[in-house]
């Protein structure tokens, strides 16, 4: 057996020098599979998209287009599509306040008041997701109709005239996108709620604080992740949404969603469809930032 001497051993920390390269190229291969995901399908997406915003207008789908950097297709779009634009942005807006509303009441009915159905509560929010959105918007459209029984309802009780209807309305839009978006506004409310520990609002109840003034001192800052997260979740696809406005809506109710479906599978306008997706993209990013500066938490930020 050949003894190692003192001079013949390796030095300390050695080792771990060699492995520490290695371990900091393991950390760049794990991230490699998400940084070609989104390579592939984002920015390569937002740079075709991006890239189409700048074609020539004169151009067509026959003759085909040149990216000639026309950056009048931004102003020619926002001149043309301001309107339902603003529509969307405004629809958008409402249906997350409604499911704000809705969503705190019944994420905390789950988180403190559920019990041992806390679980099938949780199911039944996301039950929903079972069916197809485009289903889910049909039934909508049935249980809004002329002859529903809440028209009919609604008529009864005179809050409807007698030629009354929600159909074809911003009602049933809104109602729409409400009801479609609620399960995105539920479950973040419902993580941070859930981790709220119960002593707090005893001892808040303790310093002899009202049940209204625990819950605004305690709870709702506690919650505040859930409120950003699931305002954020719900905003951004309803702005963007198109098949509530085409099915439960008219012409009159038409968010920019339809507009840009129009302008690339009917009308052909390559260069204004593309104008307006960018547009939207970067109004949608300005407020999030925007309200992520001003109500945001620590933990999203």
């Amino acid at each position: 057996m050949v003894a190692v001497t003192p001079e013949q051993a390796p030095p300390a920390g050695a080792a771990e020098g060699r492995d520490k390269p290695r371990r900091k190229l393991t950390g760049y291969w794990l991230v490699l599979p998400a940084a070609v995901w989104l390579g592939l399908f984002f920015v390569v997406p937002f740079y075709s998209l991006l890239a189409t915003s700048l074609f020539d207008p004169n151009g067509s789908v026959l003759t085909g287009y040149d990216v000639t950097y026309h950056f009048r297709n931004f102003v020619d779009a926002l001149a043309d599509y301001w309107q339902p634009l603003v529509r969307s942005l405004g629809y958008a807006a409402l249906a997350t306040f409604f499911c704000l509303v809705l969503g705190y009441v019944l994420a905390y009915a789950i988180a403190f008041k559920a019990g041992r159905w806390k679980n099938l509560l949780l199911v039944m929010v996301v039950a929903p997701f079972f069916t197809s959105f485009l289903i889910r918007t049909l039934s909508w459209k049935l249980i809004l109709g002329d002859n529903g029984w809440v028209v009919n309802t609604l008529q009864a009780v005179h809050i409807l005239s007698a030629d009354g209807r929600l159909l074809a309305t911003p009602v049933a839009v809104i109602a729409g996108l409400t009801y479609n978006f609620l399960p995105f506004m539920v479950l973040p409310l419902y993580a941070s709620l859930e981790k709220i520990d119960g002593r707090l609002i005893e001892a808040a109840g303790d310093l002899y604080a009202s049940p209204a003034r625990a819950f605004f001192k305690v709870t709702w800052p506690l919650s505040l992740p859930g409120v950003v997260g699931g305002t954020l979740l719900t905003f951004i696809p309803a702005a963007g949404d198109y098949i509530n406005a085409s099915l439960l809506g008219s012409p009159n109710q038409r968010m920019v969603g339809n507009v840009i479906q129009d302008l690339f599978t009917t009308t052909g306008d390559y260069a204004a469809a593309g104008a307006l997706s960018v547009i939207l993209m970067v109004i949608i990013l300005a407020l999030v930032l925007f309200y992520i500066r001003r109500v945001g938490t620590e933990e999203l930020l």
